[in-house]
């Protein structure tokens, strides 16, 4: 079985876009949303539900502030979401799992993982902490997915495929199965791959090339 359920009460690190899609669910799964940090004076979070409360600014948050609370990364972008992992860990980290996901009793979820409306994960996937499976994706058997990696909706990676930690597979693509990703990579929008992506790499097309490769063709 997933390895932790979802909490009754949570803190949301980020208050924007993703953040609202993290505020539903956590509604969905019935869990209670007591705050969000963010830079931001007035959060897209906060303008939209002025119920929940702007708790301080992302920038100078660190374990001491958590202590004792269920929190997850409601930030989208890899980047920022790295730096606050690497300033917060797993300690306190909570997965939260929208109530439409299906997932299988044999698979995998550590701490911090976002699970959206709709996706799916087969039997055996491991998927590593602070990693977003992101609406209606599918991660097939075998799988095993880099922490604060973020699969994109829709997107689909056949059986054993492996994704390095800080990837980002785009919306709507596509991953053969029994292919490894690097960690670091981006995977466009709508690609194909086919093949095994090195590390920092950016691949796009169908089949999925690396960008630079492409570029020197044209």
């Amino acid at each position: 079985m997933p390895t932790c359920p979802n909490t009754q009460s949570l803190v949301l690190l980020g208050g924007g876009g993703h953040a609202l899609v993290v505020a539903d669910a956590a509604d969905r799964a019935g869990s209670q949303i007591r705050g969000v940090y963010d830079d931001a004076d007035l959060p897209l979070l906060v303008e939209a539900r002025p119920g929940i409360p702007r708790l301080g600014p992302l920038g100078d948050l660190g374990p001491a502030s958590l202590a004792g609370e269920a929190w997850i990364i409601a930030v989208g972008e890899l980047g920022s979401r790295r730096r606050l992992v690497e300033r917060l860990g797993t300690d306190g980290a909570a997965e939260l799992i929208h109530p439409s996901a299906i997932i299988s009793a044999s698979a995998t979820i550590e701490p911090g993982t976002f699970i959206g409306p709709g996706a799916i994960i087969n039997a055996g996937a491991h998927i590593r902490a602070h990693a977003i499976i992101n609406t209606g994706s599918i991660i097939e058997h075998g799988c095993e997915i880099g922490g604060n990696a973020h699969i994109a909706p829709g997107a689909v990676l056949g059986g054993d495929v492996r994704v390095g930690a800080d990837t980002l597979i785009g919306l709507g693509s596509r991953v053969l199965p029994g292919v490894t990703i690097g960690h670091g990579c981006t995977i466009g929008a709508g690609a194909v791959v086919v093949r095994d992506i090195q590390p920092g790499t950016t691949a796009v097309g169908c089949p999925a090339g690396v960008l630079n490769d492409i570029s020197s063709r044209r």
